[in-house]
């Protein structure tokens, strides 16, 4: 009798650590969140007319980004950037983008040149350049990201060509995407 009484006064003790736990984990998520839809949907708007005055056409685009100290920066999948991409582009993936990562990339300068390219920007649909859905195109959470870290000076290229109208490193047709069936 008395080992159950000890056994279930360890299940309430446990219990209730446990929810305290928990209530502390959601207390702290509510004055700090990790996590802020409305705070990203605002600078989404926010950030819609200057992406917009800051498209470039393939030919400004090609020309800008050999400036002194412009930033080509692609931030597709590393793979996907060691099979192919514009001679002269760094990459940093999307994913990994973080305040340390990114002034490493970019440099200490926030009001670097940077200019952004993606999969959708190219026709040929091949590995390592597969479209993604139009609203989903890497360009649009980049650029929305790299003005919601304070680099501002960001510039998108604009428009659809193939691989075949820049330098091109890697070998992007090696493996060719089937559509579902």
């Amino acid at each position: 009798m008395r080992l159950r009484f000890f056994a279930l006064s360890a299940m309430v003790l446990a219990a209730s650590a446990q929810a305290n736990t928990a209530e502390t984990s959601i207390s702290t998520q509510a004055q700090e969140p990790q996590i802020d839809y409305p705070a990203f949907a605002d600078l989404t708007v926010e950030v819609m007319a200057m992406r917009e005055e800051r498209l470039l056409v393939k030919e400004d685009f090609l020309r800008q980004i050999e400036a002194d100290g412009a930033l080509l920066l692609d931030t597709r999948s590393a793979a996907a950037f060691a099979a192919g991409h514009i001679e002269g582009a760094v990459n940093l993936p999307f994913s990994d983008f973080t305040d340390v990562k990114l002034a490493a990339v970019i440099g200490k300068d926030p009001d670097r040149a940077i200019y952004i390219y993606c999969n959708n920007n190219f026709s040929d649909d091949a590995f390592p350049i597969a479209l993604k859905a139009a609203p989903l195109a890497l360009n649009i959470p980049t650029f929305i990201n790299l003005v919601g870290y304070g680099y501002e000076n960001v510039w998108e290229l604009d428009g659809v060509m193939s691989v075949a109208e820049v330098n091109w490193t890697g070998e992007p047709f090696t493996i060719a995407l089937q559509p579902a069936t």
